[in-house]
């Protein structure tokens, strides 16, 4: 099957083989910019195997059948599973190895239930069809499920009925959500929805603090991962209590909280997405978290803005006396999107000078070459460490540590790290 979809094309490879191999990888990816030592063995899983805790599923005619007309519509004559790489052929995903059981199990009930309720699948080539697709979310540590249909018109007959026959196939269902996309597009969910059962969204834990999952929500789908991910970040940024954490490209505030509570004095988060911002702040009310805040606006001006107000010493508290303090020290937590970060971006923080850098990236090929940037601006590599979100894919996130002046600064391993899934 692995090479019928192409998404996990190490997959028939022993899970040791592959991590050494993206250990060479991101050595020699980081000979340029970090020395040696610098370079940590990837975190693996102790068990790579049905990870992935979001997925999705499209749901079309099958090839062979017809799925016109209410009287002729069969659960045989639908396809659902993946797009195999580079086309629109579905590729049937009941025995794959890294999409959780439940999800699909969940795929295939709601490909049983569509003939009943006559909810003919979408025909992306005539724009016909009610079903596009199911997305599925299960709640790493809750074990809550959101299904959401994303349907091809607003109207849903019997939707009601059709979420009582789910739920009691499929227990582990809490919400199902409707999803409405009537543009022909590749994009998979629209803008308009409704809540069919359920509060219309998950819950669940994450670095010992609970956030709020819906359909559009931004969450890691390798959960186990990111907790060693994120736990890995922040041990590297290595909070003393007085800091300031300046958390760039913050999305929903995960890691901006999970510093938050791990001894950041403050935390300040900024992304450009209002949606994604507001879901931040709900998250630190939520966790009863005070020392965050969460503002909407472009990383590099904002740091720009902020290297101007310390140069006058107005991002000091004043203390009780109606002195000013000086600045507190800052740690610059930054996770850009695959792109990288901007040169604006950059050279505002190269300006607004924090005492050590912690970069994220799900992309090493454009964090090296900001990297790149940032040593020629006075920082140097104290620390790279991979960690494998994606078992048997190429793909391969980095942690870099970069210090102001080349200081020595050393977090630990984060905890829940396996080194080649042993």
């Amino acid at each position: 099957m692995a090479r019928q979809c192409g998404a996990c094309q190490s997959v028939n490879r022993p899970y040791g083989e592959q991590l050494a191999e993206k250990d060479r990888a991101v050595a020699e990816l980081f000979a340029g910019v970090a020395s040696a030592d610098a370079l940590r063995p990837i975190l693996g899983m102790r068990d790579p195997y049905h990870y992935r805790n979001k997925v999705t599923s499209p749901y079309a005619p099958a090839r062979t059948g017809s799925a016109s007309g209410k009287g002729a519509l069969q659960a045989r004559s639908i396809a659902c599973g993946m797009y195999a790489a580079g086309s629109h052929r579905i590729v049937d995903t009941r025995e794959c190895l890294v999409e959780n059981e439940t999800a699909k199990a969940i795929v295939q009930v709601v490909r049983q239930l569509m003939p009943k309720f006559h909810m003919a699948p979408y025909n992306e080539d005539s724009g016909e069809g009610f079903l596009r697709h199911a997305v599925i979310r299960v709640g790493h540590e809750s074990g809550e499920v959101l299904v959401t249909l994303v349907t091809n018109d607003d109207a849903f007959p019997g939707s009601r009925s059709f979420c009582r026959e789910l739920v009691r196939r499929c227990p582990a269902v809490t919400t199902v959500v409707q999803n409405v996309n009537t543009r022909q597009t590749n994009v998979i969910l629209g803008d308009r929805e409704r809540v069919l059962y359920g509060p219309g969204f998950i819950l669940d834990t994450l670095c010992g603090l609970s956030f709020r999952i819906s359909s559009q929500s931004f969450y890691q789908v390798n959960a186990v991962q990111t907790e060693v991910l994120y736990r890995t970040a922040v041990d590297l940024a290595a909070f003393a209590g007085n800091e300031c954490a300046i958390d760039a490209y913050c999305g929903t505030g995960t890691i901006g909280l999970v510093a938050a509570k791990a001894g950041a004095a403050r935390v300040v988060g900024v992304d450009t997405v209002a949606s994604a911002i507001r879901d931040a702040r709900e998250n630190a009310r939520h966790n009863g978290v005070d020392n965050a805040e969460f503002v909407v606006g472009d990383a590099g001006a904002f740091m720009e803005d902020l290297a101007a107000q310390r140069a006058d010493q107005a991002f000091g508290a004043v203390d009780g006396t109606g002195e000013q303090r000086a600045a507190e020290p800052l740690v610059l937590l930054m996770d850009p999107p695959r792109a990288g970060a901007s040169e604006e971006f950059l050279r505002a923080a190269a300006s607004l000078a924090p005492e050590r850098i912690v970069y994220i990236s799900c992309n090493p090929q454009t964090q090296v070459r900001d990297i790149d940037r940032l040593r020629k601006a006075g920082y140097k590599v104290q620390v790279v460490q991979p960690v494998d979100m994606f078992p048997h894919t190429p793909h391969v996130e980095t942690v870099a540590l970069l210090v102001r002046g080349g200081s020595a600064v050393h977090g630990e391993i984060a905890e829940g790290g396996e080194r080649h899934g042993v």
